[in-house]
């Protein structure tokens, strides 16, 4: 098995440590988070870090690079409090991995890309046509991390779409269903399939553990 010390991990080339650190924390969900200006230019950019946070209420959160560049999908956040978090399907990956790209705030992503953008009840910010699983989220907090100069912004789910297929009886989204994408590091994109599903664990009595040994 290879090792990296702290120090030889240091000491890499910043590329590639770059793709090191990013993939060897394992799959990451594939995001599209759409926003809208105030002035009204909408921009839509993929991210990989959006993660549950807790059911009730209903809050995700994701990470940000620090602002010391200028950061549209934060400032849009920042001005308007409104965003959508869109899942990414086999059919839009190359897309979705375009909106990476750097583009000046003026520019929508929607524009240079085949991604459409679709609005619902009226809802501010732009959701991405086609995506399985959208989500229309409120601004609540952010939290500064001082270690390395990004924020975690937490937001409120207040509105969730998603394609009837994938729903099952006790609530379970199936995503694998609608070739919902994962990301591996940078740019490893993959489709997962569910194997399995296993219940609720209760602790094991001490009896039985020492009569299966």
């Amino acid at each position: 098995m290879l090792h990296f010390t702290q120090k030889q991990i240091n000491a890499l080339e910043h590329l590639y440590k770059i793709n090191l650190i990013n993939s060897c924390s394992g799959y990451k969900s594939a995001n599209l988070i759409g926003t809208k200006s105030a002035q009204g230019i909408t921009n839509v950019a993929v991210f990989s870090s959006v993660t549950h946070l807790g059911s009730d209420p209903a809050l995700l959160g994701f990470f940000l690079r620090p602002t010391t560049a200028i950061r549209n999908t934060y400032n849009n956040i920042k001005a308007t409090k409104l965003f959508t978090i869109n899942h990414i399907h086999e059919a839009i990956i190359e897309d979705a991995h375009h909106t990476s790209a750097k583009y000046k705030y003026n520019v929508s992503e929607f524009d240079v890309t085949n991604l459409q953008e679709t609005y619902k009840n009226n809802f501010w910010a732009p959701f991405v046509n086609g995506s399985p699983i959208q989500m229309a989220m409120e601004y609540v907090e952010e939290y500064p991390i001082k270690a390395n100069g990004t924020i975690l912004l937490v937001g409120e789910i207040k509105d969730l779409y998603l394609e009837d297929t994938l729903l099952e009886t006790d609530g379970f989204v199936n995503l694998s269903k609608a070739n919902i994408a994962a990301i591996n590091g940078l740019d490893g994109y993959a489709l997962p399939q569910l194997k399995t599903r296993l219940g609720y664990q209760r602790p094991k009595k001490m009896e039985e553990t020492l009569q299966k040994k």
